[in-house]
């Protein structure tokens, strides 16, 4: 079996790459095993890579080594192929996908927990052709997190600058509404709506928790679809939006059980961040992806381990 290390050199706050790789050959050295590194270059390269790796059919382990966003493409390259694996070494400045295993989130870091750890198949969300693993959001949520890299690139902001420049500009100029259809499972809603959460695990956005029951091998997408409101009301539920407390404001906020979503807008094309990746469509088909994308992580690691019980 192969084990191939995918490094993103821009994840962090600072360039993990040489210790990576001396984590790879520590592996290779120990206990005999076949390992490689491969350093991404631009977007999608990472995707590219594990597909044009996984296709022959041959066993292979890939090890994300980055952020969400690393992670993500993986994912899309792991996506439907038996005989490929995937797992995380969390270098990124979220890793918001590792939150969803709880205390265990912390033995990712090493590999020596990893390289021979059980085997077992995540849900994802498939979107207009791509997938991801925990959470796909629409709406005002998502344009913040775009315009965070769009206003990041200015050399005048940069950091916290961009997000709180992003929160600012969408919460105050662009106004909350967003007139779409979203129709879940032949059920159609229309109106003016500030965010759907499509979601399969529970967090992003640096820690937010929209849906706290969502869990990753259930074969339900958790959807928390959110009307319309007043800026001072919107102030208001963004805690217990956060917290997976939405039921706290039932007049704005439901949640439904879903396995097949479309959204589509009748103004502005929709904003969708899939795992932290933004991407900008006039409709969005989104539907449950049962247990394909294969995963193997530390003994005794639980993908739900921090999800609130079902009532």
């Amino acid at each position: 079996m192969r084990h191939i290390f995918i490094i993103n050199p821009t994840a962090g706050k600072r360039n993990c790459t040489a210790v990576l790789m001396e984590m790879a050959k520590g592996l290779e050295a120990r206990h005999g095993l076949q390992v490689e590194c491969i350093l991404t270059k631009s977007p999608g390269y990472a995707t590219e890579a594990v597909r044009a790796i996984a296709d022959p059919g041959e066993a292979v382990r890939f090890y994300a080594c980055g952020g969400d966003g690393t992670a993500n493409e993986v994912a899309n390259g792991v996506v439907g192929r038996e005989n490929a694996a995937m797992t995380c070494i969390p270098v990124g400045t979220g890793n918001d996908f590792l939150k969803n295993f709880g205390d265990k989130a912390s033995l990712f870091a090493d590999p020596e927990n990893l390289w021979d750890g059980p085997q077992f198949p995540l849900d994802a969300i498939e979107c207009n052709g791509r997938c991801a693993l925990t959470i796909a959001c629409s709406g005002f949520d998502a344009q913040v997190a775009d315009d965070v890299h769009r206003f990041g690139k200015s050399p005048l902001l940069g950091g916290q600058a961009s997000y709180i420049t992003s929160l600012a500009v969408n919460f105050l100029i662009r106004g909350l509404g967003h007139p779409w259809t979203i129709t879940l499972d032949g059920e159609a809603l229309s109106g003016d709506f500030v965010l759907a959460a499509v979601c399969n695990g529970r967090y992003y956005g640096g820690g937010f928790m929209p849906v706290a029951e969502a869990r990753m091998d259930d074969g339900i997408l958790n959807t928390l679809v959110v009307k319309k409101v007043s800026r001072p009301t919107f102030l208001q539920f963004v805690k217990h939006y956060a917290n997976g407390e939405y039921y706290r404001l039932p007049r704005y906020a439901k949640c439904y059980t879903a396995r097949e979503i479309t959204i589509e807008s009748h103004g502005a094309p929709i904003v969708t961040c899939l795992d932290g990746e933004s991407v900008h469509n006039q409709k969005i088909f989104l539907r449950m992806a049962p247990g394909k994308v294969n995963f193997f992580g530390p003994a005794g690691c639980d993908p739900n381990a921090t999800a609130r019980p079902l009532p």
